[in-house]
């Protein structure tokens, strides 16, 4: 039997290893730092995370491996290819922007919220979610999963006092849970069937399973993936997400909608692409009408939302994201039956990348409105224009790129990019799903977007922005211009170099 190498490529592995360091830090310095230097910790929080986004500038130049088998120098543990890097500069740059706004948040909650525990906390999960796309055997990546995802459920249900922030964090356990438990078993299965937990061992190995134990492999597949569907929150597994929205204090909403997604979709991938691409006829297929019937769910979920309603629009983006995670499950389904793969998959991953942008954007500036509006119903955002001219423009943006509509080009670029790959694979049906979603979606982004600009109910009143949140609403809108003004770059930027 093999025996792992011990020697560690440090510099491979700093981004989430610093990540973890400074959560340490942090939750070590709480302890020490009096009530009114608590907010030094989030701005510590904020440099570490920028720090870890900074290591990645010299991993860039070529693949990086660690954690590996003396035997067999392809099967890793942990890897820093292509794929890696992208996904882990969504994730750490999703939750930079998730941190400047939680300055804010934090400092407005008048010490409903603990600070040290709320970053030491956000730090383990972007840790965790830094650490899946480099993963590559099965233990790592469900280990992965569930450091990311554990802290999570406790930011959920931070909110001192609040039944509503404990109510959505006890749903979104329970049924995380649950959906861990069902993969768990899946891995047992494959890890049966194959005799590895390495991705890439997996994908010969399980090509030649004895005839007898092909159904065991088959239920394997399909278990594995629901643990990540779930990640995703592709329908059925997507009821968790109003509530959690809702109940989350607005910059963990923002950062579950951008880095849970992320590290759903990056363990999707890699399971099915890298671990199992021989079983593409069976996962293939059920991504398919996974993608078709979460897409659809989620836009006729966001269609009715009643514009009064309290948080209405927060639950407006909450099934917008479940919507967006069809568009996102498209290529990985057309992976399986196109004949490049890493073409399908580079879709995907550029697709995320302008919604990370676009969507945190969102969710800064209903950040800003939530300060004067707490109950953020979509009424409250009626006549914007006239109260903050700049916000209004922004989130504006930020819809129309939502909805792929000019002038944010980079939202068209990637809707098309998505649609191209279900067509280049003969998924003629599904793009006809998807363009009929896409029109749905049209009707509540541009309904919300007009509202912006209506004549206000009363006097209207201005009030200043913080730095933390001009920060991560600026940051967003020049990202979110300057792609779309070169929006190639993210195509070319996404390549995988997964094969």
């Amino acid at each position: 039997m093999s025996s792992l190498v011990q020697s560690v490529d440090w510099l491979a592995i700093a981004p989430p290893t610093l990540a973890a360091v400074v959560g340490l830090v942090v939750l070590v310095a709480d302890l020490f730092i009096g009530e009114d230097k608590k907010a030094v910790l989030g701005w510590v929080s904020v440099a570490g995370l920028a720090a870890s986004a900074l290591l990645l500038l010299p991993l860039r130049d070529g693949d990086r491996a660690t954690f590996c088998l003396t035997g067999d120098a392809h099967a890793c543990s942990y890897t820093a290819d292509r794929f890696t890097l992208v996904i882990q500069f969504l994730v750490l740059g999703g939750a930079l922007l998730a941190a400047l706004l939680s300055v804010t948040a934090l400092k407005d909650a008048n010490k409903d919220l603990p600070e040290g525990e709320f970053w030491f906390l956000l730090l383990s999960s972007a840790a965790g979610a830094a650490l899946l796309p480099a993963s590559r055997d099965l233990a790592t990546l469900i280990v992965a999963l569930e450091v990311a995802s554990l802290p999570a459920f406790a930011l959920v249900g931070i909110k001192r006092g609040d039944k509503k922030s404990s109510e959505a964090a006890l749903k979104f356990f329970l049924s995380s849970v649950t959906a861990t438990a069902v993969s768990l078993m899946g891995v047992s299965f494959l890890y049966a069937t194959t005799g590895s937990l390495y991705l890439t061992q997996i994908a010969d190995k399980i090509q030649h399973v004895d005839g007898q134990f092909h159904t065991l492999a088959q239920a394997g597949v399909v278990l594995t993936l629901v643990g990540f569907a779930f990640k995703t929150a592709a329908v059925p597994f997507h009821f968790w997400v109003p509530d959690t929205y809702v109940g989350a204090p607005l910059p963990i909403a923002a950062y579950l909608s951008v880095v849970g997604k992320a590290v759903g979709f990056s363990g999707l991938i890699l399971v099915t692409v890298v671990a199992l691409p021989s079983y593409g006829d069976v996962w293939g297929p059920a991504l398919a009408v996974l993608a078709a019937l979460t897409m659809t769910v989620g836009n006729v979920g966001a269609l009715r939302q009643q514009a009064t309603r309290a948080y209405s629009a927060v639950r407006l983006l909450a099934w917008s994201s479940v919507g967006q995670a069809g568009y996102l499950l498209v290529p990985i389904a057309s992976a399986a039956y196109s004949k490049d793969a890493d073409k399908a998959i580079g879709s995907t991953v550029a697709y995320a990348l302008m919604y990370a942008v676009v969507n945190l954007g969102a969710f800064a500036v209903a950040a800003l409105v939530a300060r004067t509006s707490p109950l953020n119903r979509i009424s409250d955002y009626r006549g914007l224009y006239a109260r903050s001219p700049l916000s209004a423009l922004i989130l504006g943006f930020f819809l129309l790129c939502l909805a792929g509509l000019p002038p944010g080009i980079i939202g068209l670029f990637a809707k098309v990019t998505v649609f191209a790959a279900a067509v280049d694979a003969g998924l003629g049906w599904l793009a006809v799903v998807m363009a009929v979603n896409v029109v749905i979606a049209l009707f509540y982004y541009l309904q919300w977007t007009t509202l912006l600009f209506r004549a206000p109910e009363g006097e209207p009143e201005k009030h200043r922005v913080p730095a933390p949140l001009t920060a991560a609403i600026a940051l967003t809108a020049v990202l979110g211009i300057a792609l779309s003004g070169a929006p190639q770059l993210v195509l070319r930027f996404s390549a995988t170099g997964l094969f």
